[in-house]
């Protein structure tokens, strides 16, 4: 006999719409993005589709690439093989029962269709019933609307150096997030953090270089507010760019993509993150979504300070991101571990040397 169960589930960024009063669908389960790549077309045509592989925490947030892609690019998948909807496991960890929405990207050929993220514990009881073996029937409502092209804007703030031709420290985070908390985590401590480390550096008296906090928006939706920074500011001369955009804990490891991984500035810099705990990774930093643009079209150097992301994606896009997640001591050692960086980068009386080679 059926056994009705409700599922709590959030629609994905720019997902289709159901009609008013839903769609029923036998749902079709996969554990992967590519075993739904590689099933015909006939099988999930006019079905609700179900991925459920889990992603699982990590310090360094490296799950959160290859397991997004679910997100990102399953719904798109899924309609143009013909399915009624798509629903996905979120791409999160933890044990709350609160789902993790997200933006899509839809092929330009594709219409798109209704897409969700179950809460992980409603993802493992919809895995049950399928494993079972017999037809699950889902009904799913979703009613987001596409409300057109708006404005947005980077805010942008500066503490201008001691020597005009010393070039521009880049610093800051995104100042959009997903509306379903408050993105105390994401990202607003990554712009506590930052602006904070910038006041820190000038309390202390003017610095060498001029420093820019950059609070950038769109960056929800596709970096938007990073592609407008770089094509507004591209003819300045950046000497170092970084952004702080994973959560509010403690830096525990910092990267460089620099020239020469040996200069001693950057050996200045590891003797003053060491007392907080910070060691040193290797020279293959990735810049961060916002500042990327700039960094890519300008080769500037980088150095990414790596907070520990064991819990980030308990609350990454979901009603859980809210100020009270926000640990006091971890947060003030990230904010010391900035600090620390940014006073010798903007003092220093040389540069680091652009990087070689393309950044990952």
């Amino acid at each position: 006999a059926p056994f009705p169960q409700r599922l709590t589930l959030t629609a994905l960024g720019a997902s289709g719409a159901t009609p008013v009063d839903g769609l029923t669908a036998e749902a079709i389960g996969f554990p992967s993005l590519a075993a739904l790549d590689a099933a015909p077309d006939a099988a999930v045509r006019g079905r609700i589709v179900f991925v459920w592989h889990r992603m699982g925490p990590t310090q360094d947030g490296s799950s959160y690439g290859p397991f997004g892609d679910v997100r990102r690019n399953g719904p798109s998948l899924a309609a143009r093989k013909g399915a009624a909807a798509i629903v996905i496991r979120s791409i999160g960890t933890g044990p709350a029962r609160m789902p993790h929405t997200g933006q899509t990207n839809w092929a330009k050929d594709v219409v798109p269709i209704p897409a969700a993220a179950l809460a992980l514990p409603d993802s493992d009881q919809l895995e049950r019933l399928l494993s079972r073996g017999q037809p699950v029937r889902m009904r799913l409502t979703l009613t987001p609307r596409d409300a057109g092209i708006r404005q947005s804007g980077n805010v942008i703030a500066e503490i201008p150096g001691r020597d005009p031709k010393a070039g521009i420290v880049l610093v800051g985070g995104h100042l959009d997030s997903w509306d379903l908390g408050t993105g105390a985590i994401d990202d607003a401590a990554g712009l506590a953090i930052t602006t904070a480390a910038a006041k820190a550096v000038a309390a202390g008296g003017r610095p060498r270089r001029t420093i820019r906090v950059v609070w950038f928006g769109a960056e929800e939706v596709g970096g938007l507010g990073g592609d407008a920074y770089r094509d507004r500011h591209k003819g300045e001369r950046h000497v170092f760019a970084s952004e702080a955009d994973f959560g509010a804990d403690r830096v525990w490891r910092f990267d460089t993509h620099v020239g020469k991984p040996d200069a001693p500035l950057v050996k200045r810099i590891a003797e003053a993150l060491l007392p907080l705990g910070v060691t040193y990774g290797d020279n293959a930093a990735h810049a961060g979504t916002d500042v990327a643009p700039i960094v890519t079209a300008n080769n500037v150097p980088t150095i990414g300070l790596r907070q520990d992301g064991t819990r980030y994606f308990e609350l990454h896009h979901t009603p859980d991101d809210t100020l009270d997640k926000i640990d006091r001591a971890q947060f003030a050692q990230a904010e010391a571990a900035w600090t620390a960086m940014l006073t010798i980068v903007a003092n220093a009386p040389e540069e680091l040397d652009p990087p070689v080679g393309v950044m990952r």
